[in-house]
Formats: C-alpha cells, sequence, structure tokens
C-alpha cells in the first residue's frame, strides 16, 4: 500500500493539468494584445493603517504572509500544476503577467479560453482528478473519500483510482505552514485569535476542519485576522466537490464594524420573510451570526486569481451554520478599489443620466454585505431526502449558490426598509446593482458570480425590471416591477435547493445563465472604454511599511 501511494503521489507531482506545447509564449486569439489584456487589471495599493497594532500583532504580520504564500503555492498545483516549469517556458513579459494573475494558461475573465499557443480547454476538474478520468469511471470508484473537500483523485501504479488526501499530497507545505500558524498562536494577544490558529494548524495536519471553523465562529475581539486553508469549491467545475486553498490577512475596521453589527440580529426575522412556503424556510440559521468590515492587506491562493473577492461568507460547513451561522466579512478597502475604478466608470457609460445619481459606494457596500447574509439564509439540507443541497446540485451548485444570494440579499434590503432598520430609498440600491450586473457578468461564463448575474439579468429583462433606451443605449431601472422580479426568482431559486433539483437548476443555468446579443452588446461597450476589468494587488510589506 505504501508503494502504491507513493507512486500516486508521484504521478500527482509530475502532472499538469494540460500538457505543455513548444511556443507556449504566443496567443491564441489575435482579437486582444497580451499586453492589453494585463492592462485592464487597474493597479491597486493594498495597503492599510498598522499604526493602532501593537508590537506582538506586527510580528504576526510577516508570518502569516509566509503562511499565505504556501497557499498560493498549493493552489497553483490545484489550478493549473507545476507552476515553475510552466512560467519558465515563457519568454514574453506580458505573457508571464498574464499567466500569473490567471493562474495557468486559461482566462478566468474570458470564459477559461485559452490564451497561449497549443492549450485547449482546461480540464473541468482542474488538476484535483485525472485528465483522462470519465464522470463514469469516478461514480463507479469505491471509496468514501472520493467526495471529500480534502482529497485528490489519482491514479495507483495499475492505473486505478485512488484518494490521496491533502495533507499527504501536500505535506511539505502544509506542516511548513501549521508550523507558522503555531508560532503566531504564541504571539497572538486575543485568546480567541490564539485558539482557532492552534485549530487551524491541526486542521491542515488532519484534514479535519470542523473544529476550527467552530471557534473561528467565537472569535469576536481580535484585530487581526486570518482566512486560511482549503475553502472554496468553484475551481472544481466537475463535481464542485474538492476545496481550493487561499488565504486572506485581515484588518478589522471596528468603527464600520459596530455599525454593521446590529443586522446579525435580524436574521431569524429576515428568515421567516422569505418569499416561500414555510418548509422551504424550517431551518433556523445560527443566531451567533456576525457582520464585520476589515481592511485586506493580503490576497493568496483561489481569492487572488483572476476577479479579486470583496466579501466573505463563510465557513462553508452546513453543519456550523445551522449551529453558530456564519461570519461576513466586508472587505472595505478592496470593495472601494472596485468601486471607484468599475463601478462607477461603468455606470456612467450605461446607466440612464437621470439614474446615476442612484449608484453610490453606500449602496454598493449594502448590496454586497447583504448577498453574503443571504448566504446563510435558506435551507442548507434538501426537503426531499437527496442530502444537503451542495450534494444534490453537483456541479451547479456554487451558480445557484450565488444566484439565491445576489436576489435574496436584494430582497432582505427591502424587508429592512420596511421594518426600519435600514436607511436609503430602493432607487439606489437597485440600480447600483443594475450597475454591478455589468461589472460581474465581466467574469465570464466559467465564473459562478458571473452566472448568477446573467440569472439575474435575464429573468429581470423577461419581467419588465429594467427598460433599454435604443438612443442612448443605457438601462433605466423600474423599481416596482424591479421588487415583483425580486421575489418572484427568490421563490424560484429557494424551491430548485429545497426540493435539491438538479435538473431545474441545470435547465436555470441553461436557459437565463447565458450573455444575449444586447448584453453583449452593452459588454463590448464596456470593453471599448477601457474600463478595467478587474484589479491586481500591490500587496506585501513594502507596501504596508510599518
Amino acid at each position: 500500500m505504501k508503494k502504491t501511494l507513493l507512486y500516486g503521489l508521484l504521478l500527482y507531482f509530475g502532472m499538469t493539468s494540460c500538457e505543455r506545447k513548444s511556443e507556449s509564449d504566443k496567443l491564441t486569439n489575435g482579437e486582444m494584445s497580451i499586453e492589453k489584456k494585463v492592462s485592464q487589471y487597474v493597479k491597486v495599493r493594498l495597503g492599510a493603517d498598522v499604526s493602532h497594532l501593537s508590537d506582538q500583532e506586527k510580528k504576526m504580520i510577516p508570518l502569516l504572509i509566509e503562511a499565505a504564500d504556501l497557499m498560493d503555492d498549493i493552489f497553483w498545483q490545484q489550478a493549473y500544476g507545476d507552476k515553475e516549469v510552466f512560467l519558465k517556458g515563457i519568454e514574453d513579459i506580458h505573457l508571464k503577467r498574464y499567466a500569473e494573475i490567471n493562474y495557468g494558461a486559461w482566462d478566468r475573465m474570458d470564459g477559461l479560453s485559452p490564451f497561449i499557443q497549443g492549450y485547449g480547454p482546461k480540464p473541468a476538474g482542474a488538476n484535483f482528478y485525472p485528465a483522462d478520468m470519465t464522470k463514469e469511471e469516478f461514480e463507479k470508484f469505491d471509496d468514501p473519500l472520493k467526495s471529500s473537500q480534502y482529497t485528490l483523485i489519482r491514479r495507483d501504479e495499475r492505473g486505478n483510482l485512488m484518494s490521496v488526501p491533502y495533507r499527504q499530497a501536500y505535506s511539505e507545505q502544509i506542516e511548513k505552514a501549521a508550523a507558522l500558524l503555531v508560532e503566531c498562536a504564541w504571539l497572538a494577544e486575543d485568546e480567541g485569535l490564539k485558539n482557532y490558529l492552534l485549530k487551524r494548524a491541526d486542521a491542515f495536519r488532519t484534514d479535519e476542519y470542523f473544529e476550527s471553523d467552530m471557534v473561528w465562529m467565537d472569535m469576536k475581539q481580535n484585530t487581526i485576522d486570518v482566512v486560511i486553508g482549503p475553502i472554496e469549491n468553484y475551481e472544481d467545475r466537475l463535481f464542485n466537490y474538492k476545496a481550493a486553498h487561499e488565504a486572506f490577512i485581515l484588518i478589522k475596521d471596528k468603527e464600520w464594524s459596530d455599525r454593521l453589527s446590529v443586522y446579525a440580529g435580524f436574521l431569524p426575522e429576515l428568515q421567516k420573510r422569505l418569499p416561500v412556503d414555510e418548509i422551504y424556510k424550517s431551518e433556523k440559521p445560527g443566531t451567533d451570526a456576525d457582520l464585520n468590515a476589515y481592511e485586506v492587506i493580503y490576497y493568496a491562493g483561489d481569492c487572488n486569481s483572476g476577479g479579486k473577492t470583496i466579501a466573505i461568507n463563510l465557513p462553508n460547513d452546513e453543519r456550523v451554520q445551522l449551529e453558530k451561522g456564519s461570519r461576513r466579512l466586508q472587505l472595505k478597502n478592496a470593495m472601494k478599489a472596485k468601486f471607484d475604478n468599475i463601478m462607477l466608470p461603468i455606470s456612467e457609460l450605461l446607466i440612464h443620466p437621470d439614474q446615476q445619481k442612484n449608484v453610490s459606494f453606500d449602496a454598493f457596500f449594502s448590496n454586497v454585505m447583504f448577498h453574503e447574509v443571504a448566504h446563510g439564509l435558506g435551507i442548507k439540507n434538501t426537503i426531499s431526502g437527496k442530502g444537503t443541497v451542495r450534494s444534490a446540485l453537483k456541479e451547479h451548485y456554487s451558480s445557484i449558490e450565488e444566484s439565491k444570494a445576489d436576489i435574496l440579499g436584494l430582497f432582505l434590503i427591502s424587508q429592512l426598509i420596511e421594518m426600519n432598520h435600514l436607511e436609503g430609498d430602493l432607487a439606489d440600491f437597485y440600480t447600483t446593482f443594475m450597475a454591478g450586473i455589468f461589472r460581474s457578468v465581466r467574469f465570464g461564463a466559467s465564473s459562478a458570480h458571473g452566472k448568477a448575474n446573467m440569472i439575474c439579468f435575464n429573468y429581470f429583462r423577461e419581467n419588465g425590471a429594467f427598460s433599454f433606451d435604443e438612443t442612448t443605449q443605457t438601462y433605466t431601472v423600474n423599481v416596482d416591477e424591479m421588487d415583483k422580479a425580486i421575489r418572484g426568482l427568490s421563490e424560484m431559486i429557494l424551491v430548485i435547493q429545497g426540493n435539491g433539483s438538479y435538473e431545474e437548476a441545470d435547465a436555470l443555468l441553461k436557459e437565463k445563465g447565458i450573455v444575449d446579443q444586447q448584453l453583449r452588446s452593452s459588454l463590448a461597450k464596456i470593453s471599448a472604454s477601457d474600463i478595467p476589468i478587474d484589479v491586481v494587488f500591490e500587496q506585501g510589506l513594502n507596501v504596508l511599511k510599518f
């Protein structure tokens, strides 16, 4: 058995997702130069005020960055394969930079189309599974660990499938990262943070993350926070099973966090108000959930690839969510960078002049925040006996869940305004969301967030939630009709999730998760205007300067 496992690991470390061809520094698509593609990502210095950190906290930052870089190394292996061999074979500096942004040879903002000559489509299973494995072969593979979020699937020396735990596949990086977290724990002055770091180090070494997720939920007073490890399943487009490694290093904005904390108490009432039959909202969201704002000072791995994350809703473990809820982390500085550099220019281009005054950062911040809140509502376990919603919807889960969060977030805003717990004009939130659709759809059809926004756009159009002015080529939000459409789409998605209907999810994505000619023309208008597609960060100790 030891020989078989070793052979499988050797196979893994010697593989890439796609065999690299010669002349890898040439474009396959001549529509846009690589230099132009790189310029679509606007550079943003990811700094923050660290003057208020204690000496102990300042000592933790370099250690956490080192651990984050190890997560980055692992994600490269998961997304592509051998990073060093891949990048060494690229001579053109702009092409190499674009490969670094995308963590491979496929454009994450263009439907994962290959941008290096000699590469075909990116394998749906990335590098989590053998490239030649079929879905049928996987289904016949008899191993309880095969669907684990924390195993790779490889072939043994006889060519049979086998499961390889992350702690073994990435043992070198995992052990180093665990040791760094332990070192940080002994520097931590906050007991909650210390406990989390020690539990997370244990989780790295065992692939058991439940306990560390639970204690992460208990942290309340810490100034420094870190999200680190195998987290999201987006990279696995084959089954949506495997979690990819990433890291965020965060500093809490206590003033903004205090402003947000009041909303966590409304979750039970908001769950009751969902526009769906009682059976689809029978679960009770955890009451220990909280909302906080942060300055993010470092991204690594999955969250740093292509379009950058601006808010976090974790843990993903349904058991933790039902017992304690989840934490929603708003990354305020990253959010502001996207709003200023992308959202505002898009709104000036595509939103009717009469409604451009309705696009605001406060509305954008609230839309993103309640998107994350909405992830914690609805139902986690199907009412049809098909297990969790995640397992029932398989590879469609992420897109459907993001659609739910998009549309339900708007519904929650309307309810909080009705309850007199949120100030603002619905026109501001809805118009800002409309401008945000054009930002997110640019993530492409390969992105769960992009597909989610396509579903919203197409449903809104069919239900008269907006009108399009052919003369100005701009959009006007019809507030009353959008309010009705929000309720209708919220109900549809909550029912699909509650029933665990893979077939209905598949049909919804095929019918509405598409870019039609009108939307394509609007996106082309954005592209022609040189509005950045996303941000790329200048980050690290040199930027922080403490």
